[in-house]
């Protein structure tokens, strides 16, 4: 198996964004978005924050809540926003938030929206329960066709990393991932009808310690890369890349003095196309913060690939 090591791109400069980046994504002109999902242990907002990978330049905006996800739109500026019990659209220029589906799991205790997925102009995301131990959390599917949102699933404890592969609405693939559960498994999702099939798992890392976190296709469909939380105290972190056809290990990506790792994007940088990999200070006490100076970093390391894969813009309803 290949074995990668990346550097640092970007430190935040400060604890608050240091504590949980994920969900990084291209923009049009070479800028990448991502999300810190929250300020701190005990804080109830994040931000959507976007660098310039080639200035080291970072700019950030305050929202009203933690976030899940952030896909830029169609419309410069604009980035379609899961956070809390809602998905807006969030104007970068005024910070206004407008709503496009409100009161998610207004009826269940606990739980906020957290990782999704863009594609053909429709929506899947999930939910998290706050105390990561009661399956009670949803999957939701929001189709642009009609302004739907339909619950595909509510035995979920921390949805995580989505991918889906298809032309066919009614016979979609749904790549997906419960947290907790340690494995990443594969469902038959129809689109039109709003269903999804049982799960069939397709990685199991259940034997190990780390937790499969966010996750991107690669840009062939054939394996997928996945970062991979450890709460442990390795020296570096990881993500790995996956088979879809048997589920074996092909790369791993290593990122020194990180070891929590959460979310993979595949970037344009230095004239090639590289993984940026974000991690977390997330639940490490200060003498294991020490231990790992770059935690909380985003990363980057070399790769084979001549594309950056699937990341679609939201075109905008209406």
């Amino acid at each position: 198996m290949k074995v990668i090591e990346c550097e640092v791109l970007h430190r935040p400069d400060s604890d608050e964004l240091r504590f949980l980046p994920e969900g990084p994504y291209c923009l049009d002109d070479g800028r990448i978005s991502w999300v810190a999902i929250q300020h701190g242990a005990d804080a109830v907002v994040g931000s959507l924050n976007i660098l310039d990978p080639h200035t080291g330049k970072s700019e950030s905006r305050l929202l009203p809540g933690r976030p899940g996800f952030a896909f830029p739109c169609s419309q410069p500026g604009q980035f379609v926003i899961g956070l809390e019990r809602r998905v807006g659209i969030f104007n970068w220029d005024t910070s206004e938030l407008k709503p496009l589906i409100d009161g998610i799991e207004a009826d269940v205790h606990n739980t906020i929206v957290n990782d999704g997925v863009t594609w053909n102009n429709n929506l899947i995301f999930g939910c998290k329960e706050l105390e990561f131990q009661t399956p009670k959390a949803g999957l939701y599917l929001w189709r642009q066709s009609d302004g739907s949102t339909t619950q595909l699933r509510s035995d979920q404890i921390c949805s995580n990393g989505k991918a889906v592969i298809g032309d066919d609405p009614t016979a979609l693939t749904l790549y997906d991932i419960d947290s907790p559960t340690k494995t990443i498994i594969r469902r038959q999702l129809s689109l039109t009808a709003g269903t999804v099939s049982e799960a069939e798992i397709v990685v199991d890392l259940s034997s190990g310690s780390v937790f499969p976190d966010g996750m991107i296709l690669t840009p062939d469909h054939q394996s997928l890369i996945v970062a991979l939380y450890d709460p442990g105290d390795p020296q570096a972190g990881e993500a790995r890349q996956y088979s879809l056809a048997d589920g074996s290990p092909q790369t791993v990506w290593k990122c020194p003095g990180s070891p929590r790792v959460t979310c993979p994007q595949l970037v344009r940088h230095d004239g090639r196309v590289r993984l940026l990999l974000t991690t977390a200070v997330e639940h490490m006490p200060a003498e294991q913060l020490q231990r790992h100076p770059n935690a909380g970093s985003l990363f980057i390391g070399d790769t084979n690939f001549t594309s950056i894969g699937d990341q679609p813009t939201f075109q905008l309803p209406g």
